[in-house]
């Protein structure tokens, strides 16, 4: 998992995308704020994050993971730098 991302336009690490995910079948993404506030839910190809919720950048800040491959369940955190 990447331990960072900078959504700033450059597409350098403009999003957060999992690494490796393209070869299992079920993939659930979900992004949570320090408070444990639900940010964003994917599923399959769209398991990735540009950095908002409802249309609006969120701050440079940690944020955690919770991402669901097939059977595998794997949780962490990461950064947000703008």
């Amino acid at each position: 998992m990447p331990a960072f991302f900078t959504p700033n336009g450059d597409n350098y690490y403009d999003l957060f995308i999992p690494e490796g995910i393209e070869s299992f079948n079920e993939i659930e993404l979900s992004i949570y704020d320090r408070y444990g506030k639900l940010l964003k839910f994917a599923g399959g190809s769209d398991a990735s994050w540009d950095g908002t919720f409802l249309g609006a950048p969120m701050p440079s800040d940690d944020y955690w993971y919770n991402i669901k491959l097939d059977t595998l369940n794997r949780k962490g955190h990461f950064s947000l730098k703008r």
